[in-house]
């Protein structure tokens, strides 16, 4: 190979050196004329415009090398000579072949458009010229491509195909081979903790039963790298100050399919901290910045209690305006008695104020609806709660994959910064189609659709269609979060639903239309107040297997019947995730009261949720809801009101909406619901034995109690329902997905009792 390349050297300088001397065997001359042959896609111009030698010029030696140097750096050339006929330059050109198009087959890993893009990257596309040592680039960065998602044994082979017009064809035949697997991993030195427990902080692993899915066991130098920053963590946590990782060495086998990793540490001593002192500059406020000291004295030494505690520093410093102050702990270690000083300095900087907002990355959102999220205002004095209350209220509308936000200094300023806001924006539309034909219910077409950004105006919108005989359904509604510019919040709604809860062709069915108008007022940062008023009809169509308190209720108000209802609610919400909770709460209440029409009635509910992180991996959730109706006025509370239990969000293990009041068990009657509804959950959620730490596929298991009352019931413990189970949640590309398997502890004999149970669309 090395003689190869040397001979093919050798030869282009023999050429290049005859070229030259065939330039060079000329007296220096004024040129008449020049003239360009050769060119079959490149402009004429182009190549006039780099010769350094114009018309009446003096031609020579120096302009004659000057211009083939200069014909080449364009890189569109394989060949340039000059020739020299009484007075005219010729500037004989050869065209580099045009990549006219990419193709690659047996690429199962990755998409098309990313491995088009990183070989855009590299400078070989379509449009531009072929360059052979631009091929071999290729093929290396494809295989880099394959090396990084741990497929070593990946072979590239690429044809080129000349085409008319001076154009060729790239095709890039992929082998990819398999993945390299970790088949062991391994940490020398530990003596403090157990190899076991220090692997389980890993996200890589040597594999489960459930590494198909997690990938987990898939080598990555750069999650190896983090999980070695994770393991250092871990111990700087815990007081060794001085833990160090000796090596890591990553070993793979011949056939490159598996990989072998051993860690070796140093721990060091552990250090306990004898005593935490400030000095810098605190702007006179010592003692606020003294109360945000997390660090404990008498206590090991840890890394996260002195990151929290600088961060809380430097964010303090941003409240009042000094976007640039810095936080530092300085560690004076005795190690003759294993303690350690920490001292605190700080320096403010200078106090600045924000110039400008910038936001980039929203190709769909309009500007506006980012916009009136900010708390912090342009021109005024940077404060950095505003900031990230800010940054946060973005991240919460739910319309992009990723918020970030970065402080920029303004030069020439150095009183003024810029904010530059970046987001990436995801689809915040779902549609439904489905259609189902029966013997008894002929063709069903069902459509639904929702979009939380309509139009990237920020506007919500939904309808919903069911064409079925027996269940027809047409609801539309709207939300404008920012109704007025303080942030109150109209939602529109309108529905018609006409449900038979038999297939018999005779059997009774419910109608139901209304339409209803709802406020939402932002009291705090996590408080809302919602109040709203709506009107609602409903009928009942006779028909066969009429429950009995359906027919008590058309005799006392007929079968139809009016509501005029006026709502109200509150929301406070503090977890950390709407769909992967391990902290915080969530507390709501609504309630709704009937003033006009045939039908007089109240009703309400409390929900209050909590979560609470056990360990890192494993979190408690609870779950308790309240619900409570009756009738005003003197007026019987309506049935079609009732609240239901049982099934998943309730009691798990018995049919949705299945379980009776004790009047309908005493009376043999069918399941319709209660005026009072009780509900308790519990639940642990771990990853999957197998799944690492991912949060978004894990197994849980539960206890759930509850319980259905009539109006005029009272509320017996006696009748409770209770199950325990255990189940899986996933957060699938359609929403939180439940799958659940539910044993019931107690239950009465007219239950109807489901083991398995799936749901969408719930965290409970």
């Amino acid at each position: 190979m090395l003689h190869h390349n040397f001979l093919r050297r050798a030869s282009l300088v023999a050429a290049s050196l005859l070229t030259l001397h065939a330039a060079f065997a000329v007296e220096p001359f004024a040129v008449r004329d020049i003239r360009v042959e050769g060119l079959q896609r490149v402009e004429a111009g182009t190549v006039f415009a780099s010769l350094p030698v114009r018309v009446g010029d003096t031609y020579s030696d120096e302009k004659a090398a000057a211009s083939i140097k200069a014909l080449f750096g364009l890189g569109l050339f394989k060949d340039v000579r000059i020739e020299v006929n009484a007075g005219v330059l010729v500037v004989i050109v050869e065209e580099r072949a045009t990549i006219a198009g990419v193709e690659f087959s047996g690429t199962k890993e990755f998409d098309k458009d990313a491995l088009v893009k990183a070989l855009r990257d590299i400078g070989l596309a379509e449009g531009r010229p072929f360059d052979k040592a631009l091929v071999d680039r290729a093929e290396q960065e494809l295989k880099r491509q394959y090396i990084n998602r741990s497929m070593y044994a990946a072979e590239v082979v690429t044809t080129v195909t000349p085409i008319e017009r001076n154009r060729v064809n790239l095709s890039f035949s992929v082998a990819e081979g398999e993945s390299a697997k970790i088949s062991d991993i391994r940490i020398i030195g530990n003596k403090a903790f157990t190899e076991s427990s220090l692997l389980g902080l890993f996200e890589q692993d040597s594999g489960g039963w459930l590494s198909w899915y997690t990938k987990s066991n898939r080598y990555s130098r750069a999650k190896l790298n983090a999980d070695i920053e994770t393991l250092r963590s871990y111990y700087l946590a815990r007081g060794y100050l001085e833990f160090k990782v000796d090596s890591t060495q990553v070993a793979i086998s011949p056939d490159k399919q598996d990989i072998a990793i051993t860690i070796s540490i140093t721990e060091g001593e552990q250090f306990v901290v004898s005593k935490v002192k400030l000095a810098g500059n605190y702007l006179d406020k010592e003692a606020e910045f003294q109360s945000l000291i997390t660090i404990r004295t008498g206590q090991a030494y840890n890394a996260d209690q002195v990151a929290q505690t600088t961060k809380a520093f430097t964010d303090y410093f941003a409240n009042f305006g000094f976007a640039f102050a810095r936080a530092q702990a300085q560690t004076n270690i005795d190690r003759a008695t294993n303690r350690v000083e920490i001292t605190l300095q700080a320096d403010p900087s200078r106090r600045v104020y924000v110039r400008r907002i910038h936001i980039a990355g929203n190709d769909r959102t309009r500007d506006e609806v980012i916009r009136r999220e900010f708390r912090q205002l342009e021109t005024a004095w940077y404060d950095g709660e505003k900031i990230r209350r800010s940054r946060d209220r973005v991240d919460r509308l739910g319309y992009f994959k990723e918020v970030s936000l970065e402080t920029q200094e303004v030069v020439g300023s150095p009183d003024q910064v810029d904010l530059l806001l970046t987001v990436s924006e995801k689809p915040t539309g779902s549609l439904s189609l489905g259609a189902g034909l029966s013997t008894a219910e002929g063709l069903g077409l069902t459509f639904g659709f929702k979009q939380d950004n309509a139009f990237g105006s920020g506007n919500s919108l939904g309808i919903e269609l069911n064409t079925s005989k027996y269940n027809r359904t047409v609801v539309f509604n709207t939300t404008n979060p920012y109704f007025t510019e303080d942030g109150i919040s109209r939602t529109v709604d309108l529905y018609q639903r006409n449900s038979k809860p038999y297939t018999d062709v005779n059997s009774y069915s419910i109608e139901t239309t209304g339409v209803g108008l709802r406020f939402g007022v932002p009291f705090t940062e996590t408080d809302t107040v919602f109040f709203g008023a709506g009107v609602d009809r409903t009928t009942i169509v006779p028909g066969t297997y009429l429950p009995t308190v359906y027919q008590d209720f058309t005799n006392a108000f007929g079968y139809t019947s009016h509501a005029i209802p006026l709502t109200v609610g509150w929301a406070r919400d503090t977890r950390d995730s709407a769909l992967v909770p391990s902290m915080g709460k969530l507390i709501r209440t609504s309630g709704e009261w009937s003033v006009a029409g045939e039908l007089r009635y109240a009703r309400g509910t409390v929900q209050y949720q909590q979560f609470l992180p056990v360990t890192r991996k494993i979190t408690a959730a609870f779950n308790s809801e309240l619900a409570l109706g009756s009738g005003t006025d003197g007026k019987e509370y309506p049935v079609f009101k009732n609240f239901y239990s049982g099934g998943l969000g309730s009691v798990r293990g018995f049919e949705q909406g299945s379980l009776t009041t004790g009047t309908q068990r005493a009376t043999n009657e069918t399941a319709t619901g209660g005026g009072k509804k009780i509900n308790f959950n519990a639940e642990l959620l771990s990853p999957l034995p197998g799944g690492g730490n991912d949060r978004t596929l894990r197994m849980y298991g539960f206890f759930d109690a509850g319980g259905i009352f009539g109006v005029n019931e009272p509320v017996q413990l006696g009748d409770v329902r209770t199950s325990v189970g255990i189940g899986i949640s996933w957060i699938s590309p359609v929403g939180p997905l439940r799958l659940a398997f539910a044993r019931p502890m107690r239950h009465f004999d007219s239950d109807r009792i489901q083991n398995l149970q799936f749901q969408i669309g719930t965290t409970f």
